[in-house]
């Protein structure tokens, strides 16, 4: 456990922030919560199953917008509102995953590219059911989640108990399945492990997670669009997976904290903020590949090793003397 004393750290950290800064970096630390478990679920999919999706914004929006109509169309408590994106989420990730757990590499990023656009389309073109390309208006949180300092808690509680159950996911003997398929798919298939079987209920859950995403976004932005569900929203949780770094659970947060928070400050002084994210993303790329957390882990081996010659040393030279 004491491995971990940082992460109390930045859970007391997140709990006094609203109190430390005004009302708009509150939003902005809304918004960090909720893509981060967004990218973060994209990452169970991307990082520990080896497979990138280019269509988990699909369940992003089908959560959204499944908490938006029940909560417009009925009186139905939010937390309830919640469960059920990440049973719709789930139910489409299960008909999509059927299809696209049986290709891998280029052809699954694709195959979902594809299915994410057709949800897309659906939700665009159905107004008579989701309000088309008018989106949903009026998704209106409960009086005691009114302001964003009472949002903010309710978001860090619901992001906090779905990292910990996402944690506890890939720590199981499940997590290190799906390690063993991204690893060598061939070898964990001859050891006798249904591979489909796995990587379409990982699908399943990561989808799960991003509609539980999408479902918190809907009340705080008071309303949702079809956007949500389009191809270039799925870039945003490769992005921050990117930055954040994929080999570590809580990378893609970090992206999150990260990249939102460079859009929020970029773009209060120019509108060239896609020139920006790019930039940041080519340098990342070329210098650091394994992302702010994979270079933080690369320092602190070297420190280590270093701490442990000079202590090797230090043992020498006393039974030297």
């Amino acid at each position: 456990m004491k491995r971990y004393w940082w992460i109390g750290l930045i859970f007391v950290g997140a709990s006094i922030l609203p109190l430390a800064v005004e009302e708009f970096w509150v939003h902005v630390a809304i918004e960090i919560l909720i893509l981060g478990l967004f990218a973060v679920s994209f990452n169970m999919i991307f990082g520990y199953m080896g497979q990138l999706s280019f269509g988990h914004a699909a369940f992003y929006g089908v959560g959204a917008y499944a908490t938006g109509m029940l909560m417009v169309k009925t009186s139905i408590p939010l937390p309830i509102c919640l469960a059920a994106s990440m049973i719709a989420a789930g139910a489409c990730a299960v008909i999509v995953g059927y299809f696209c757990v049986r290709l891998t590499g280029i052809y699954f990023a694709i195959l979902t590219l594809a299915f994410g656009q057709l949800i897309y389309y659906i939700i665009f073109q159905w107004y008579s059911f989701t309000g088309g390309d008018n989106g949903l208006q009026g998704i209106v949180p409960p009086q005691m989640l009114f302001g964003a300092t009472a949002y903010y808690y309710f978001t860090l509680f619901i992001v906090g108990a779905a990292l910990i159950a996402m944690w506890y996911i890939i720590r199981s003997p499940f997590g290190y399945t799906m390690r063993a398929i991204r690893d060598n798919t061939e070898r964990t298939r001859f050891i006798g492990i249904n591979v489909r079987r796995y990587m379409l209920i990982n699908f399943v859950v990561a989808a799960m997670f991003a509609g539980l995403a999408g479902g918190l976004l809907g009340p705080f932005n008071r309303s949702i669009s079809p956007d949500l569900c389009d191809w270039h929203q799925s870039g945003v949780p490769v992005f921050m997976t990117v930055i954040g770094g994929t080999l570590g659970f809580l990378g893609p947060l970090i992206g999150s904290v990260i990249y939102t928070f460079l859009m929020a400050f970029v773009t209060g002084f120019t509108e060239y903020w896609p020139l920006v994210i790019g930039s940041i993303i080519i340098l990342v790329v070329l210098f650091v590949p394994g992302g702010v957390l994979g270079l933080v882990g690369e320092r602190a081996k070297i420190y280590r090793s270093k701490h442990l010659a000079d202590g090797v040393e230090e043992s020498t030279h006393t039974e030297s003397s």
